[in-house]
């Protein structure tokens, strides 16, 4: 077949579909309005293609469902902390609905937890502090346990850093640990980044 002729098949094809389209789609328009399911008098065995056009009948059973929501932040951390064998991991609810009650980002205290403390596996023992809270040349803050680190913790970032306009990674550094050379900054904000 020589290339003129494939162009002239190809070309009726084209016709022959542009023109039998709109006339198909008119006629079955046409049929299906004209003929509605509660105008047939016809038994249901003899027309079971018009069974398909038809509306579900108004009696039978209610099909309902609820759909209840979850908040994922608290997930997000609980599965971050597990990833990497925290003892952090069953308090990720606490630390989510803390960050929410002093409106701080809910990634901020896990993220300062895993660069000051490999989030809480590097700590002195039973200081319950893995964000090196109050750390200084006498020594370490120490908790009670970690409900306390993580009301202390967030509480003194809300009142000393956020309401004093310390809001990034690199301003909180400035003051939490002024002589990084801004790789603190920088882990933070990785690690933030790692529960997005």
């Amino acid at each position: 077949m020589t290339k003129l002729n494939s162009f002239f098949f190809k070309f009726v094809l084209l016709g022959l579909f542009l023109i039998l389209t709109p006339i198909s789609l008119f006629l079955a328009i046409f049929t299906f309005s004209f003929f509605s399911p509660g105008d047939l008098s016809l038994d249901k065995k003899t027309l079971p293609s018009l069974q398909l056009y038809t509306a579900l009948p108004a009696e039978g059973g209610d099909f309902s469902f609820d759909v209840i929501g979850t908040e994922a932040r608290p997930i997000i951390i609980g599965q971050y902390l597990a990833k990497y064998n925290s003892p952090l991991e069953p308090y990720a609810d606490f630390i989510f609905q803390t960050s929410q009650k002093y409106n701080l980002d809910y990634r901020l205290l896990v993220a300062i937890a895993q660069q000051e403390s490999n989030l809480g596996k590097k700590i002195p023992q039973n200081s319950y502090n893995a964000w090196g809270w109050g750390v200084h040349s006498q020594g370490t803050l120490g908790f009670s346990n970690w409900e306390e680190a993580i009301e202390t913790v967030s509480r003194g970032l809300r009142e000393d850093y956020l309401n004093q306009g310390l809001v990034t990674p690199e301003q909180i550094m400035s003051k939490y640990t002024p002589l990084s050379d801004g790789s603190w900054a920088f882990g933070v904000r990785q690690f933030m980044g790692e529960m997005e």
